[in-house]
């Protein structure tokens, strides 16, 4: 199961990337998209770290897994959770950079990779005895 995380963080670290590029083109411009401090260009820097924030949280959960050599029924959620968080935290600030009220999606990614980080130290309780 955890390939597809793998997979999930190397697809996070190449839109990383390309999303800094593309920003990357207009960010010496002192007011493109409103200005430094306006709400989309926040929510769009925050959507172009989010992409590697979780995909480093992807590769340490393979890494961990690999290493304890976890039980693979007991980390199914939490891979599904952290692969739903690499994708919605950055679609997420892209929806609410265009829309300001699409900001309650917010939820779905943190309640996300909160839930597979707490389900992931409970399935290493057992691991680590």
């Amino acid at each position: 199961m955890e390939k597809y995380n793998l997979f999930a963080a190397w697809m996070g670290v190449l839109f990383g990337l390309l999303s800094g590029l593309v920003m990357g083109l207009w960010f010496h411009k002192d007011t493109w998209l409103g200005g430094y401090d306006s709400w989309p260009r926040r929510l769009l820097r925050l959507g172009h770290i989010s992409f590697f924030g979780i995909a480093f949280l992807n590769i340490d959960f393979v890494g961990t897994v690999a290493y304890l050599h976890v039980n693979q029924d007991a980390i199914f959620v939490p891979s599904i959770l952290f692969i739903v968080a690499q994708i919605a935290m950055p679609t997420v600030c892209l929806l609410a950079a265009l829309k300001k009220q699409l900001r309650h999606l917010f939820a779905v990614p943190v309640v996300s990779v909160i839930a597979a980080t707490a389900l992931f130290l409970f399935a290493l309780q057992g691991v680590l005895r």
